[in-house]
């Protein structure tokens, strides 16, 4: 794979998952307790034998780019490997990215220096597994200018992505952007093939496309909104069904662009056999490495009104003390404490937040460095915590970073 270059978008501000995100890029959120969304597609890029990785980042960048450093920071110079951190360099224009095929275009130097056969575009903010060695080499296979990954989706959830019409080779000929009604694939009529959001091109036809893309003053400049639906008929695009290295029944893609979606995705993984699997070590997912001790449970007074440090059900990451309280259905970040009778359920706590005693919290998302009063309630009465707290469709409470409760 030494011919192909990623290029990672991740300068996302995702508006959708605030306030989350009112402190740093979609793609730098936490997740799963100890990593953070990029980990996902930079895992299955590290996994597939590239080791040629842009990351094009924009919006609140700082926490990002610290997480690269700390957590991405082992590929070898010296054989050539690299992943660099671009943010806009206006070369071609004084503005910043204006879209995703805009980002990639103003980059252009960068990737003709770099010289490969294939660009593969990927999104930093969908969690995944996926060898994308399956889909080079399918491209390369079908002459192809153009490949989309897709992931097949039942046809009534169809006007929740951007859908893919296909011929029976899989050429694709038709994109809708959420449609009411979408066409069904040709050997499955009550399937459709979403668009992954993940692109390969021959890197001289790409360039083109960008170019030409660049000068149209209509255009969003957005590989899916724009390139694709140009592209179809003047060119041989088509369809890669989404191969998963997750080795469940059931394909996992997933894109955590909602506070529930979020939300779900991670109470997912504290599940008794959970759709996506953290402990695969053949498809292993890489992040920052812990410098905090064992995670540590105190007081086991096992009578009426005794303390119980416990965790059910729950991920709980090092440098955690549960000093007496009761942690169920859950998902602690580093350094997380629960003091003495406090209650955590159906919950995710983001680093350094510290719950008082007797509290209790259910189906929340606490932000880091948020101090829980002692006694308080947080997702018991959602219409006392509308009025201080955002509150999802779903009913999940969110507390922003470093709040003072």
């Amino acid at each position: 794979m030494n011919r192909v270059l990623a290029m990672l978008m991740a300068g996302g501000r995702g508006q959708r998952l605030e306030p989350l995100t009112l402190h740093r890029a979609k793609p730098a959120v936490p997740f799963g307790g100890i990593y953070r969304i990029i980990d996902f597609t930079l895992s299955n890029c590290v996994n597939s034998g590239i080791r040629h990785i842009n990351v094009l980042v924009q919006y609140k960048s700082l926490s990002l780019n610290r997480h690269l450093r700390d957590a991405w920071s082992f590929l070898t110079a010296e054989l050539g490997e690299y992943i660099d951190t671009i943010p806009p360099q206006q070369r071609v224009g004084d503005h910043w990215y204006l879209g995703t095929a805009d980002a990639v275009y103003q980059n252009l130097y960068s990737i003709e220096k770099d010289n490969p056969e294939h660009v593969l575009i990927l999104s930093g903010d969908h969690v995944y597994k996926m060898d994308y060695r399956h889909l080079v080499d399918y491209h390369i296979d079908r002459h192809a200018d153009m490949t989309v990954g897709a992931v097949e989706v039942p046809k009534e959830q169809a006007h929740l992505f951007g859908i893919l019409e296909v011929d029976a080779s899989h050429r694709v000929t038709g994109f809708q952007e959420k449609p009411e009604q979408a066409q069904p694939l040709p050997h499955h009529p009550t399937m459709c093939f979403a668009s992954m959001g993940v692109y390969v091109f021959r890197t001289d036809f790409m360039i083109r496309a960008l170019e030409e893309d660049a000068a149209d003053p209509h255009s969003t400049h957005d590989f899916g909104r724009d390139l694709l639906p140009r592209l179809i008929d003047r060119a041989r695009v088509f369809a890669f069904s989404f191969i998963d290295e997750n080795k469940k029944e059931s394909k996992y893609w997933r894109d955590v662009g909602t506070i529930d979606a979020y939300w779900a995705a991670n109470m997912d993984l504290v599940s008794i056999n959970p759709v996506f699997n953290l402990y695969d070590h053949d498809w292993p997912i890489r992040t920052a490495p812990a410098m905090h001790p064992p995670p540590k449970f105190v007081f086991a007074q096992e009578w009426p009104g005794g303390r119980m440090g416990v965790a059910l059900d729950a991920l709980v990451s090092p440098g955690c003390i549960i000093s007496g309280g009761r942690v169920q259905n859950a998902i602690l970040s580093p350094c997380v404490r629960v003091n003495s009778y406090a209650q955590v359920t159906d919950s995710i706590l983001f680093e350094n937040v510290n719950v008082g005693r007797h509290a209790k919290i259910r189906r929340a998302i606490i932000d880091k460095d948020v101090r829980i009063p002692e006694g308080m309630q947080i997702g018991y009465n959602l219409d006392e915590d509308r009025k201080r707290f955002t509150v999802s469709k779903e009913g999940v409470v969110v507390i922003e970073k470093g709040a003072v409760l």
